[in-house]
């Protein structure tokens, strides 16, 4: 079915559950009956200022309630939606906007202090394509901008008869998201996502969690990328369950908070979220003992963070989850009643309806279980391709449907899959092959570590050398040295890094996913600087 049916399904059968609430804007409550109701109007609103089936409906906002309604308003009238991270800056919108050829924006007047109008202003002559932007809020809209409100007035020119017809003309089969791929190494691509891909893929993420009707998910991660909208909101949409927006983004305590409020059942997260939250002061006055269950993905999660998550955050039945894009997003993931060691070592197993293997990146081959290689997956919930993009699309999809991940993984005889590194990653040092998972996994055991990540930089000798950026625990003082002399005797020579340098923070993209080819470019700048200085 499309996602305009299944909401509507939600609306018959869950009519006064809450099917959303904005902490942060009020406590703004929507049950199913009012968001179905609400987006009917957005789609009745959508259709009058002539969006047709296939248009692009784009959304440049950090979560809010009008957000979901906005999104389930325009695939109901069977419209592509296009979510745009809110920290692009008028450049990184500029281009999403108009390689998606979109024609209504969505948008807040500001985030974070950053004016999206202005922004909007000075890109909107390189924007032929946009027609129509509709601003967020009670607050008056600027000349040849529509106020949320007045947007939705518009509706009335439209009938419900139209919208169901509309609505009817919709196949599960059409694409319904234009997802632009988070942009770790380069210009983000866009994932064409279907109906029926994301709506089974937030169902079967679900079902691991066991969601039911009575369940509530603390989402502070954001509905512009998959882990919000897909397994966040389409989850719920499937299950019953109520979304609950802590902040318009994440703040630790604020997300604690709303936990504690709504009695949230789930909640969740990247592990450097996890990890700022378990660092909260006032953590044990808050009472969390309604969590259950939730999702933690993007990054590999340290067995003390993982084991903190099940202890103190409550959360026995978290799952594990793992995916990309342009796979709707997640095919694989782990069980509610797996032990802690499978959550820290493995992604889990294959989701339903889905198939994977592991090839060797040179011959195509499949290879036997327990040895490592390439993950690909099939099935479902595979991307159309990449918007105007054949080529890169022919890259990733190969001849018999299998989606190529790029990277490097370990399945187990049970299923259970490890993932290793990243193709890409993969650090040649003197003939050497070196995988980056390997060393950052042994970083992690030491006591100091907080949190490592590994890449390769330029040896005149070698080739490549080892490089580790590491964020000491707190309170600890340790130094690049001792690190380094921590290795000694315990990991291969050639593996232990040759420089280590100590952060703070990693440079991230907004869903939390760490950006290696920043690091090595920091790496590469800071080192130039370093050499320019006299002795």
């Amino acid at each position: 079915m499309t996602i305009g049916v299944a909401l509507r399904q939600a609306a018959e059968r869950f009519a006064d559950n809450p099917a959303i609430c904005s902490v942060f804007q009020g406590q703004r409550s929507l049950t199913y009956a009012a968001l179905d109701a609400l987006s009917d109007q957005v789609a009745g609103a959508l259709i009058a200022h002539g969006v047709k089936a296939g248009d692009r409906v784009a959304i440049w906002s950090a979560n809010r309630w009008e957000w979901l309604v906005a999104h389930h308003g325009a695939v109901r009238a069977g419209a592509i939606l296009v979510p745009v991270n809110p920290a692009f800056r008028a450049e990184e919108a500029r281009y999403i906007l108009a390689d998606s050829g979109a024609s209504i924006l969505f948008c807040p007047p500001s985030f974070r202090g950053y004016s999206c109008l202005s922004a909007l202003e000075s890109i909107s002559h390189q924007l032929p394509d946009l027609r129509t932007v509709v601003v967020f809020g009670e607050e008056p809209a600027p000349a040849a901008m529509t106020r949320w409100q007045d947007f939705l007035a518009t509706a009335a020119a439209i009938s419900q008869d139209d919208i169901r017809a509309r609505e009817t003309q919709v196949s599960f089969t059409a694409p319904c998201h234009l997802q632009y791929t988070s942009g770790t190494t380069g210009r983000p691509k866009g994932a064409l996502l279907t109906h029926h891909g994301i709506l089974n893929n937030g169902h079967c993420v679900g079902l691991r969690q066991r969601l039911a009707p009575h369940d509530s998910i603390c989402l502070p991660v954001p509905f512009f990328h998959c882990f919000g909208i897909v397994l966040g909101a389409l989850a719920a949409v499937t299950h019953g369950c109520e979304i609950v927006l802590p902040g318009e983004s994440f703040d630790p305590l604020e997300t604690l908070k709303a936990v504690e409020a709504r009695r949230c059942t789930s909640l969740y997260g990247v592990p450097m979220m996890f990890i700022a939250m378990l660092g909260q002061p006032d953590l044990a006055a808050l009472d969390l003992s309604s969590l259950r269950t939730g999702a933690i993905g993007a990054a590999p999660c340290p067995l003390p963070t993982m084991n903190a998550i099940i202890s103190t955050l409550n959360m026995r039945e978290i799952t594990v989850v793992y995916g990309m894009t342009e796979t709707s997003p997640i095919s694989f993931q782990s069980r509610a009643d797996d032990s802690v060691e499978v959550r820290v070592s493995t992604v889990g197993a294959i989701q339903p309806h889905l198939e994977a293997k592991v090839v060797d990146p040179t011959s195509g081959a499949t290879v036997p279980l327990g040895e490592r290689g390439e993950l690909c997956v099939r099935g479902y919930s595979v991307m159309r391709g990449y918007w105007n993009r054949p080529d890169a699309t022919a890259e990733a999809i190969d001849a018999d449907g299998w989606m190529h991940s790029g990277d490097l993984a370990v399945m187990r005889p049970d299923g259970y899959t490890q993932i290793v590194g990243r193709l890409k990653d993969t650090i040649i040092r003197g003939g050497e092959n070196i995988y980056p998972r390997e060393v950052e996994e042994y970083l992690l055991t030491l006591p100091e570590v907080s949190d490592a990540y590994v890449f390769g930089v330029p040896s005149q000798v070698y080739g490549e050398e080892v490089c580790a950026w590491v964020r000491l625990k707190p309170g600890s003082a340790a130094v690049a040295p001792q690190i380094q002399d921590q290795c000694r005797g315990r990991i291969a020579t050639y593996k232990i890094p040759r420089v280590v340098r100590i952060v703070a923070e990693f440079p991230a993209t907004a869903s939390g996913k760490v950006q290696k080819f920043r690091m090595r470019e920091m790496e590469l700048e800071q080192r130039a600087l370093e050499e320019r200085r006299p002795a």
